[in-house]
């Protein structure tokens, strides 16, 4: 009875046009009521605890960190870099859009930023490149879905609060899966780009890839600084994304100088209301969190699961199933919201490792956001590019398919996450 009525409230209310957050709470309180403890005490403590979390607050750096970057000239710079190193190969400015991704990922680790930056950078390109644009806007659009797997990954960050799990290790789990999805992606290119492009584009230049290395390697050892300051121990995630806002802040200023002081608060306007949204809706989340525990709905769950629960692999391809489904309806940050709590107990009594589950369960959210109807990242692009949303859906389908192999490729082997995972650790 307590998950119908948890199912029921969060879909009705939706359904009813209520935001994802107040959906969340409109939740909350029907499953409170259907227990017999309502207390609006109760739902003010668990909101204002929900974003009083110390961890959040790399949410708001992350988002400020990758506006700084488009408005500072640093994502102009890794585009630079990319393309002088492999523009010139057959394809290559589908090739410069995935080492363009990755990089920009690894430091605003936000999918529908990381897209928006690297489309109005390269859709121009491509198109007076004679790309076709809406395949050109798909692969953009799934590379840019790297940005939640890899640190600093937002996604994550949101998904290690709920699930009170690590999210150093997290991160470092990312890292191999992300690096695995941009080599599937530029594999998948190889193959359409020799169906599309009979001849190279001409050959490498060194002056030119050394004047690129040269202009970006202010902006190309951000991820470094990041990744590995965690990786040492020197600062959390939290204090890693105020080191990233302070070094984008720095570079855009005083390095490439295109960021004016004057623009700062409007930069920082609109990471905020960005960032507001998520907090407020990681806030909601944590009311319907609390009571998910107190109603004990992940037993329940485990009950459901039983027939596949002496199976790790059989248990984590029917999520990821389950996940993929509810996908296609759902926004990723809902998702993790929901889902995580309810999904982390059970992976835990099933034997499998919670840190690996969360990166498989944050990957199959990320390719979530390219599956229609919802798909914000098909919206991104196509809004970018200024192509129809039906042909960007073509467009995507080939590397879509080619990130979802890859997902259950991770599941049948878990090692392929494990190893690296343990020796990043």
């Amino acid at each position: 009875m307590t998950i119908a009525t948890f199912v029921l409230a969060l879909l009705g209310a939706m359904a009813l046009g209520a935001p994802i957050a107040f959906a969340l709470l409109i939740c909350g309180v029907a499953m409170m009521i259907q227990m017999g403890n309502f207390d609006t005490q109760i739902v003010a403590q668990n909101l204002l605890e929900g974003a009083n979390n110390y961890p959040l607050m790399a949410v708001p750096f992350f988002m400020l960190t990758g506006e700084l970057m488009n408005a500072g000239g640093l994502s102009q710079r890794i585009v630079d870099v990319a393309d002088a190193l492999v523009g010139h190969v057959r394809g290559g400015l589908g090739y410069v859009a995935i080492i363009a991704a990755a990089i920009v990922a690894s430091i605003s680790g936000s999918a529908v930023a990381d897209t928006a930056a690297v489309a109005a950078l390269l859709i121009p390109m491509m198109r007076n490149g004679g790309y076709k644009v809406p395949r050109a806007a798909g692969l953009i659009a799934s590379a840019g879905c790297i940005a939640p797997v890899v640190p600093p990954s937002i996604p994550i960050v949101i998904f290690g609060v709920t699930a009170q799990l690590s999210i150093t290790k997290l991160f470092l789990a990312g890292i191999f899966p992300g690096l695995m999805m941009a080599f599937t992606l530029a594999f998948t290119w190889w193959l359409v780009a020799r169906k599309d492009f009979r001849k190279s584009g001409g050959r490498l230049d060194p002056k030119r890839l050394g004047k690129a290395l040269r202009e970006g390697v202010w902006a190309l050892v951000l991820p470094f600084v990041i990744i590995g300051g965690m990786k040492a121990g020197v600062f959390t995630p939290t204090e890693a994304a105020a080191v990233a806002v302070f070094y984008s802040l720095f570079a855009g200023l005083f390095i490439y100088r295109e960021l004016d002081i004057r623009r700062v608060p409007h930069v920082a306007l609109a990471a905020l209301k960005t960032s507001a949204t998520i907090m407020f809706l990681v806030a909601s989340a944590m009311v319907s969190a609390w009571l998910i525990t107190v109603a004990d709905i992940p037993a329940q769950v485990v009950a459901m699961l039983e027939p596949f629960m002496d199976s790790p692999i059989l248990l984590m391809l029917v999520i990821t199933v389950l996940v993929i489904v509810i996908g296609t309806a759902l926004d990723l940050m809902p998702t993790v919201l929901i889902l995580g709590p309810i999904l982390v107990p059970v992976v835990r009594q099933a034997g499998i490792d919670p840190i690996y589950f969360g990166v498989l369960f944050i990957m199959n959210n990320a390719i979530g956001l390219l599956t229609p109807p919802v798909g914000n990242v098909l919206n991104v692009v196509a809004g970018v590019s200024k192509e129809k949303l039906d042909d960007v859906i073509k467009g995507v389908w080939p590397f879509l398919l080619a990130e979802t192999a890859l997902m259950f490729l991770l599941v049948l082997f878990p090692s392929l996450v494990l190893v690296p995972m343990r020796w990043l650790s």
